[in-house]
């Protein structure tokens, strides 16, 4: 059973930092990879990052690639997502993913390519 709680979302200046965590509910995630989507008003939902379970292999959006790092931890319970050098076109509702097994490329990753979903948590990057 895979149950995603994500937390960390909030209201930041433009340039701060946020830090969002992801949590299996507790338990060891043993699947193919997890990732981080997020879907602003009246958009399409997107692809932010994703990270290879087992190898610890991370893939980003353009859009984001060089500002946000997502990592895991030991126990593999876990992935986060850190957000620096926030920007307004960052607002979104955040939603962690994860994929059971192989077969898709990660770089790309399509949210329906992912079997569990988390509850999604706001980031809203205003001044």
């Amino acid at each position: 059973q895979v149950q995603l709680v994500e937390s960390g979302g909030g209201l930041v200046q433009p340039g701060e930092s946020l830090r969002l965590s992801c949590a299996n509910s507790g338990r060891t995630f043993s699947g193919y990879a997890m990732g981080w989507f997020r879907q602003a008003p009246g958009k399409e939902r997107e692809f932010v990052a994703a990270i290879r379970w087992g190898g610890g292999n991370t893939y980003y959006a353009d859009s984001v690639k060089g500002r946000f790092t997502i990592s895991r931890n030991n126990a593999k319970t876990t992935v986060y997502l850190q957000m620096n050098s926030l920007k307004p076109e960052d607002t979104a509702i955040y939603y962690c993913a994860a994929r059971t097994s192989p077969g898709i490329i990660l770089s790309t990753s399509r949210g329906y390519e992912y079997d569990y979903w988390g509850q999604g948590t706001q980031v809203t990057v205003s001044s």
